[in-house]
């Protein structure tokens, strides 16, 4: 008995380096590098990498099967997007997941459409498309409602809609085995909201925010970031814009609330200084600051 519970206690130890070694760990505080007007890429391990243009990114995964690339960006981009996937890899991309309708993410695939990818995106985002065509954006051949989960090479990508935030066709992505998000536009760490909040719904952005911290995750990917900041984040960064935009509503509202409903008062007397350190801090805030008084003030 003493011999049997002696060689248990040994396989229990021996087990516990290889349950530490197993599991998922992400460098998050490497910036992701290169100069500002140009492009890098960096693996986060997993066979996952991002890819930076300028401040825009994407993320790409290689698996045995093939690659899954995401947001093309722009032709520009999408071309150099494609010479760095061949320098590590032979393997066609098979699959290209758009994560919403803007050009400004979207444009460029026919690099890759020509050479037989599919491509994946929200319903909502293949009528906006077919509504205003984009010669640089291939129409999704693949489409879903709510969710889906695309698989190539023993791996998967998840795919989520959390209902109009940013647009009405934007959807989160999800690596369930590295418990990683790929998050565009509305989350970017550790900067204000972008300028005057073009084609956001202040509250709808707030409960998807919500929504995805629900998820089960531990690191996030966003669709923008200079070369100064890391490739990937911890998880509480979409905790973090979430308190950024209740504290900027909350702050609008009660100026507003207190007699001041004129714009540019508002921008003169709102602060937020507990958020002055973030990127764009003073040049954007005061355009913020309007966006809310335009969703108070008439409703949208």
């Amino acid at each position: 008995m003493k011999i049997l519970v002696l060689i248990s206690l040994t396989l229990c130890i021996l087990q516990i380096p290889l349950l530490s070694f197993g599991k998922n760990s992400f460098p998050t505080k490497s910036p992701i590098g290169g100069k500002t007007w140009g492009t890098s890429v960096k693996e986060i391990g997993n066979g996952i990498f991002v890819f930076r243009w300028w401040v825009y990114r994407n993320i790409f995964i290689i698996t045995d099967e093939g690659v899954i690339a995401t947001d093309p960006i722009n032709p520009k981009a999408a071309a150099l997007l494609k010479k760095e996937i061949q320098k590590r890899t032979d393997k066609p991309v098979k699959y290209v997941v758009y994560s919403h309708n803007h050009k400004d993410h979207i444009s460029g695939g026919n690099v890759f459409k020509k050479d037989g990818a599919k491509f994946v995106g929200h319903a909502n985002l293949l009528k906006e498309l077919k509504d205003h065509p984009n010669p640089s954006s291939p129409l999704p051949d693949i489409t879903f409602k709510d969710s889906y989960k695309l698989k190539l090479g023993g791996r998967v990508l998840e795919l989520k809609y959390f209902g109009p935030n940013h647009g009405n066709s934007l959807i989160v992505m999800r690596f369930p085995k590295e418990k990683i998000l790929f998050i565009v536009d509305i989350v970017t760490p550790r900067r204000v909201a972008f300028r005057t909040m073009p084609d956001f719904w202040p509250d709808e952005w707030i409960r998807s925010l919500k929504e995805i911290e629900k998820l089960d995750f531990d690191y996030v990917i966003s669709g923008h970031g200079p070369e100064t900041q890391p490739a990937i984040d911890g998880a509480t960064i979409v905790k973090d814009q979430r308190e950024y935009l209740e504290d900027l509503m909350k702050a609008v509202k009660n100026t507003m609330d207190k007699g001041t409903h004129d714009p540019n008062a508002l921008k003169k007397m709102v602060k937020l200084p507990k958020y002055k350190n973030w990127r764009y801090y003073k040049e954007w805030l005061p355009m913020n600051i309007e966006r809310i008084w335009a969703y108070y003030h008439m409703g949208w």
